[in-house]
């Protein structure tokens, strides 16, 4: 991702000095500009385009929160960080209402502006990973459909291809793993044999030369479709495959945990379960 683009509205000068440097001698992104003396300069935010505002609350004339309504309301698709003395839980909810982001308290503090604005950034990045999945999702089903309804075809293939699918569906189809569970799914499938019957290790050792590369490489594949799930939960909840894979395929629990994660609220992510999620695929799967 190329720097991030900062503008600064914030009626005391030395502030703004003070977060410039914070900014320039950390790496944390580019100052575009800056305004708030006599109130937010709007139209030049507009030109500019910034990444990220970081607007202080109480300024003359407008306070941040009008600004940041004013701003989403003519397109501004900027991330807006709340620069506040005041914490109140009334503030803090009617600035997320409004559309604020993140925040940072006066006195400005090095530790926080630069974990708050990294966070900003690593948010921009899921962004743009949720974007290019979304692409990746549609040139996949674009290529299984012949412009008609897919989910009609899907009922039309064998059970690998209706495997294959749902792998698709999450972003696991380039996953080497990928590939190991499609083949246990055939072979549960062929043996009749239900998985809650054998070990995945056993598993493993039938259909492999080499089974604990082949468990690291499964766990690795299903940790990908947990994390591509979760940042489509992030930018959309009512995302249709978020919806319909976030808890059958996993415990929603686990996804949960995974997106605040990617939100920066928690250290850990979600756990992965093989068993628990070649279970749930297989389900899926004789559902199509």
């Amino acid at each position: 991702m190329d720097k991030m683009e900062i503008y600064i509205v914030e009626d005391d000068l030395s502030v703004i000095s003070i977060l410039e440097d914070i900014i320039e001698d950390n790496d944390l992104g580019s100052v575009s500009g800056s305004s708030g003396e006599n109130g937010a300069d709007i139209d030049e935010i507009l030109i500019r385009k910034p990444d990220v505002i970081l607007i202080d609350y109480l300024m003359p004339g407008k306070d941040g929160m009008q600004v940041v309504r004013e701003l989403k309301e003519k397109g501004c698709r900027a991330k807006f960080v709340m620069i506040s003395q005041v914490s109140s839980k009334d503030m803090v909810g009617k600035a997320y209402d409004a559309g604020v982001d993140f925040f940072i308290s006066k006195p400005i503090n090095l530790i926080e502006v630069k974990s708050v604005i990294q966070n900003v950034e690593s948010q921009l990045k899921n962004e743009k990973t949720i974007a290019n999945l979304r692409t990746m999702f549609m040139n996949e089903i674009s290529d299984m459909s012949d412009n008609s309804d897919h989910a009609k075809e899907v009922n039309n293939v064998d059970y690998e291809k209706k495997v294959r699918y749902i792998l698709n569906r999450i972003g696991m189809s380039g996953e080497k793993g990928a590939e190991d569970i499609v083949k246990i799914c055939e072979y549960l499938k062929s043996s009749g044999q239900p998985i809650a019957t054998v070990s995945i290790g056993r598993l493993c050792e039938i259909i492999s030369d080499a089974p604990k590369n082949m468990e690291q490489r499964i766990r690795r594949a299903i940790s990908v479709g947990m994390s591509n799930l979760a940042h489509l939960g992030v930018e959309d909840f009512m995302n249709e495959t978020f919806t319909e894979y976030s808890n059958s395929l996993f415990p929603f629990e686990e996804i949960r945990s995974e997106m605040d994660h990617i939100r920066g609220k928690s250290r850990y992510g979600g756990k992965v379960s093989i068993k628990k999620f070649i279970d749930a695929l297989m389900l899926e799967a004789d559902r199509k």
